[in-house]
């Protein structure tokens, strides 16, 4: 765990002096839960509501066509729905209104995603629709590296079954 933390800071100081950062995926290691980092607040100061929504909607819109789309509503008013739900909770843990809070109660995503058979490969293509859309996002690379950060100790969260 001090390992990740180091490497993170490490990386984030080579952002600040000018480099690209990569989407490294961490190993995920069924059954932990690491500490989890909450976004910068200045990344939905800088991408605002709407361009997380944006953001959120495209990586929906990517997961519907990969190999966990089972995982997704298949009826699309639910699957709209689903996008909304999942943009107000990652504005409220950006630091945004708890719109998630006010709409449906206390995330408590573990328990609401335990239906879900999400394996560490799942994740893995869960975070990889995320790279495709986060790539080419146009904000400063500290900030897109404290939400990537963010996403990659959190989704380890969500793995409620060993590999297939």
């Amino acid at each position: 765990m001090l390992f990740i933390v180091i490497l993170q800071n490490f990386e984030n100081n080579l952002i600040k002096k000018g480099y690209k950062m990569e989407f490294k995926i961490s190993e995920a290691i069924f059954g932990t839960r690491p500490a989890v980092e909450k976004p910068s607040l200045k990344f939905l100061e800088t991408i605002k509501e709407d361009g997380l929504r944006e953001i959120i909607s495209k990586h929906y819109d990517l997961l519907r066509q990969s190999s966990i789309k089972d995982l997704f509503p298949q009826d699309d008013e639910e699957f709209e729905q689903a996008k909304i739900n999942s943009a107000d909770f990652f504005i409220q843990i950006c630091g945004g209104p708890d719109y998630f809070n006010q709409h449906r109660g206390n995330p408590m995503m573990v328990k609401r995603h335990a239906p879900f058979k999400i394996t560490p490969k799942a994740r893995r293509v869960w975070l990889e629709c995320y790279i495709e859309i986060l790539k080419d996002l146009d904000i400063p690379e500290d900030l897109k590296q404290s939400f990537w950060n963010y996403l990659d100790i959190f989704s380890m969260w969500m793995i409620n079954l060993p590999e297939d």
